[in-house]
């Protein structure tokens, strides 16, 4: 911890530094907070730019509603140079699924679909949040070997995740 931010170690054993500006937004769950909400060993949701190891945050969700959150199964295989993920699919996958299908999207919905794949899934960075024809959202994950898409329904559900 310092004032500027802090360091935390993901599920997978990495270590990410996590920078805080004057604009970043702190909660506990729902309640507005401040940076010493975060103490060790709670987990934490942490939205905003990444750069290698290094979330210059937007917002910082200490015990993050969504953490009871299940999923469809598989277990986060942790990023290791040279080493393949998994290519199990676990879930629902939408039927007309094509990668790269699909539009960009930001905002509340990339937000609620982003906080429920890491819920689901722990450990992973997510770059982008494509909604799909059928209302479905792709989380797109990076940083990690397995899962590599997740996909919310439109509760913010996670209900499938594949390589």
């Amino acid at each position: 911890m310092s004032s500027s931010g802090f360091t935390l170690t993901t599920a997978t054993g990495q270590k990410v530094t996590i920078k805080e500006a004057s604009s970043t937004t702190d909660e506990k769950g729902t309640s507005a907070a401040t940076v010493s909400a975060v103490t060790t060993g709670e987990p934490v949701l942490v939205l905003g730019a990444t750069d290698s190891t290094t979330i210059t945050a937007t917002q910082v969700i200490v015990q993050p509603p969504s953490t009871s959150a299940s999923n469809p199964g598989g277990q986060v295989i942790g990023y290791s140079k040279g080493e393949k993920g998994s290519s199990e699919q676990v879930g629902q996958i939408p039927a007309d699924y094509k990668q790269g299908s699909g539009t960009l999207v930001s905002g509340t919905a990339a937000d609620k679909a982003t906080e429920a794949a890491l819920a689901a899934y722990p450990s992973g960075i997510v770059d982008r949040v494509v909604a799909l024809g059928n209302g479905q959202y792709e989380v797109h994950y990076i940083g990690v070997n397995w899962p590599h898409h997740i996909f919310v329904n439109q509760d913010f559900q996670v209900i499938g995740a594949d390589d």
